[in-house]
């Protein structure tokens, strides 16, 4: 190998071909420092019509060095490349699970809707909210405290299990890493863009509560299909478990299953009535006996099941076992 590299220097050819081996000339300490010097130059040089950067004859490199040279030489050109920025992208920030790119097939949908929703990739909090973090919540906004949030925001249950405005309970350590119930759309809402964040579309929370525990795709995951049929089968308890007892999907992403249902965005994107006869097209039919015909798959029943229950509520309302994560768009590192 060594024998080979020895014989490298750097040319261009007609072609635009990259670097290859040819000639013998060994570089000296003095060789390689001046070298350093004019490839973080070369590196920096554009990449145009096919051509390849000159690098002088007179920088010629040997031995290991090479292997390095032509490492590095790869990399610069492929971050220096136009249109291969954005496929170097930043981690996504601390406690959060990178969802890539897919899309989203609706249970139901109208005459004219698509079949599938493309979702964007996105960060979704790996854990539910929990009761601890939004008490830093309403310690630092006082509107959103129990005694002073407006019954426009929230109704008479909010926050109902705490003791006080900023007391949890007298068993706080137990309640602190309880996720957080019992608070109003606004309040979740208000509560993401306190963090910087924003509340999960419906899309985006479905695409990924699709995803199983060993792949992508939760339909080919047989104990995940066993652990979510099991969770929507069974009563909420009347102690919920802490964040992270359940067993992280393919994503890292806990909980969107097995402790309670979650707000989004636009909960309300498909409304019915209280009586399904007084609704039309295809609201209509979601509560009678032929419901799930048209559905995407009349087998989901947990997909049945938060699709009846996200239907019934308004912005305003508190449930016992309504909670809900944030999300943040992904920005790729520029």
């Amino acid at each position: 190998m060594q024998r080979v590299m020895r014989k490298f220097h750097t040319r261009t050819g007609s072609s635009g071909d990259p670097p290859v081996p040819s000639g013998d000339s060994p570089l000296g300490a003095e060789g390689r420092k001046q070298h350093s010097v004019v490839f973080e130059k070369w590196k920096r040089l554009p990449v145009s019509s096919g051509q390849w950067p000159v690098l002088p004859r007179k920088y010629e490199i040997c031995g290991l060095t090479a292997v390095r040279f032509v490492l590095a030489m790869i990399c610069g050109l492929a971050l220096s490349s136009p249109g291969r920025a954005e496929e170097h992208a930043a981690a996504p920030p601390v406690g959060m699970g990178l969802v890539p790119p897919g899309v989203y097939r609706p249970l139901f949908r109208g005459k004219n809707d698509p079949k599938e929703v493309p979702v964007k990739s996105f960060c979704l909090d790996a854990l539910p909210v929990t009761n601890a973090e939004f008490m830093e919540f309403v310690r630092a906004n006082p509107r959103w405290r129990r005694s002073q949030v407006k019954r426009l925001f929230a109704d008479e249950g909010y926050l109902k299990h705490w003791a006080g405005d900023l007391d949890l309970s007298p068993d706080d350590a137990r309640v602190a890493s309880q996720p957080v119930t019992r608070v109003s759309w606004f309040a979740a809402k208000a509560y993401a863009a306190w963090r910087g964040k924003r509340l999960p579309t419906t899309a985006e929370w479905e695409y990924v509560a699709g995803t199983g525990f060993s792949c992508a795709d939760g339909t080919n995951d047989v104990e995940f299909v066993r652990a979510i049929n099991r969770w929507y089968s069974t009563p909420t308890p009347e102690v919920l478990p802490a964040v992270a007892s359940g067993k992280p999907n393919f994503y890292g992403v806990h909980d969107l299953h097995g402790l309670v249902w979650e707000w989004t965005s636009d909960f309300n994107s498909a409304l019915v009535t209280g009586d399904a006869r007084g609704d039309t097209g295809l609201e209509r039919q979601l509560f009678c006996g032929a419901g799930s015909q048209g559905a995407r798959d009349p087998a989901d029943f947990p997909a049945f099941m938060r699709f009846g229950f996200h239907s019934s509520l308004k912005a305003g309302y508190t449930v016992h076992n309504l909670g809900f994560r944030c999300a943040k768009d992904f920005k790729t590192r520029k």
